[in-house]
């Protein structure tokens, strides 16, 4: 099949894992999107595919029944403002302005986004914002990360056969996660292997360093 037909499937399937998630009162749901390689280092035809699917499905969670019945927040998180065209970034900005008074749920999605991009801009934004000899504290530094107020991730799935983590996927957030990996490709992790992932998340135990 084309990739772009692969997209497209990963695009439904976020829909149907979304609609899933708020129905089993799940809070916080995170999406990992495109990392700023993914961005780069693609062929056009496959990048203009994707960015034709994210305004696309967009323009749905603008509209979306479940969204504002469950009064979830979205946020999307990365460098898409500097990658993405102005029709785009217009429909980006509509969903996350009509979401953002919405309280009960947050929904995420990371589009061009980095771990280690997040880090260094951190960096960057401490360095250039703190006293020299400020004492650097972890209050500090999640309060410069492009997360800064998102909470901490309990349950890290990734799909596709490959057990690790990519890019510091958000290296901050995950320090004491757990972690689930997954054999199948994302388009096919449905309603059914999302809930052997929760069941396996409820049979285990959290020790948090002790």
């Amino acid at each position: 099949m084309p990739i772009s037909e692969g997209h497209e499937e990963g695009a439904r399937n976020v829909e149907r894992l979304i609609k899933y998630a708020l129905k089993k009162g799940i809070q916080c749901l995170s999406f990992w999107g495109s990392s700023m390689d993914n961005l780069k280092k693609r062929p056009l035809e496959e990048k203009i595919a994707l960015m034709d699917i994210y305004k696309r499905y967009f323009e749905r969670l603008l509209e979306s029944p479940e969204i504002h019945e469950n009064q979830a927040k979205i946020n999307v998180i990365g460098r898409w403002e500097e990658q993405f065209p102005e029709a785009l970034k217009k429909i980006i900005h509509q969903v996350i302005e009509k979401t953002k008074k919405y309280e009960k749920k947050v929904l995420n999605f990371f589009l061009a986004y980095s771990g280690n991009d997040e880090m260094i801009q951190a960096i960057e934004k401490i360095k250039n914002s703190c006293e020299k000899n400020v004492k650097i504290t972890s209050e500090i530094v999640e309060k410069n990360l492009m997360t800064a107020g998102i909470p901490a991730v309990d349950y890290l799935i990734r799909t596709g056969g490959e057990p690790h983590n990519s890019n510091g996927f958000l290296m901050w957030k995950t320090a004491e996660s757990q972690l689930y990996f997954s054999e199948v490709s994302f388009p096919d992790f449905d309603e059914e292997k999302f809930e052997e992932a929760l069941k396996e998340y409820e049979r285990r135990g959290r020790r948090f360093g002790e």
